[in-house]
């Protein structure tokens, strides 16, 4: 690699990765001061542990993203394989589509656009609330669903269509040769899709706005109406936990994908 192009990859690193360093290190700041460094302190960290708003918040947000995750996981993947299976090139090509249709649609106009279902089919039925933790968990599952199709479709893909047979020749149900030879197939496009899912859960604040219902909230709707008045470096503390759960996250999905490249296992 030339000077030039090491440089200009350092600078952009810099960039990316600098507003999370100063994170980091004011969440252990002494002070309540955002500018200067007044001493290594874990205040902050027991501050959090004592606002019971924001840790009811956490929860919330953990159970929505779980939830979502699984359901989108479940019914993607299922998804996944009945894409697999067309035949039809037509077919298989307008199925891609409508699946990419979620992904680079504005957020804000799928939230509204769910937010505005879901107040109609309310009082259509004559529901006291139209929006609750269930229409937080459907339009969570609604834009996590193509991502996990996308994780799972490859592996599909990659899959030597002969194991499936096989074990049916041999004995097995098509569903007994399913979860015995195909999953543990495509099992780390599965858990790539399970982990993207959640993260793309916890991190989602538009659709939640418009969807959320009274009484259930989430920790970005929460550290947004923080900001209406103040954001303490309590949020900086929680910020970093999150940053090291997602970046564990991470590993454990790019390992997961390691070892399922040929030859991993050699």
């Amino acid at each position: 690699m030339k000077p030039a192009a090491k440089v200009y990859t350092a600078l952009i690193m810099l960039f990316l990765f600098a507003p999370i360093a100063i994170l980091l290190v004011f969440s252990f700041n002494e002070a309540k001061s955002l500018s200067v460094f007044s001493g290594f302190s874990l205040y902050w960290y027991k501050e959090l542990l004592r606002d019971y708003e924001t840790l009811n918040s956490v929860r919330n947000t953990l159970l929505l993203a779980f939830s979502a995750a699984v359901i989108s996981t479940v019914m993607g993947t299922a998804a996944a394989v009945g894409i697999d299976k067309l035949r039809s090139r037509a077919l298989r090509a307008a199925m891609d589509t409508v699946t990419n249709i979620p992904m680079i649609n504005p957020d804000i106009i799928t939230g509204i656009s769910l937010m505005l279902m879901f107040v109609f089919v309310g009082r259509l039925f004559g529901a006291a609330t139209s929006l609750s933790f269930w229409t937080m968990l459907i339009s969570h599952v609604t834009f996590c669903l193509p991502y996990v199709i996308l994780q799972v479709l490859p592996k599909l893909r990659q899959m030597d269509r002969s194991l499936p047979e096989a074990a049916m020749d041999l004995g097995c149900t098509p569903l007994r040769a399913f979860f015995k030879v195909e999953v543990p197939e495509i099992l780390p496009g599965i858990v790539t899709g399970l982990i993207m899912a959640f993260t793309l859960s916890l991190d989602d604040f538009v659709i939640s706005y418009f969807t959320a219902g009274n009484g259930f909230q989430t920790l970005p709707i929460r550290i947004y109406n923080m900001t209406k008045k103040t954001v303490t470096p309590k949020m900086y503390a929680l910020a970093t936990i999150i940053f090291f759960v997602i970046l564990a996250l991470l590993l454990i999905s790019n390992l997961s994908d390691k070892d399922a490249e040929p030859g991993s296992a050699v």
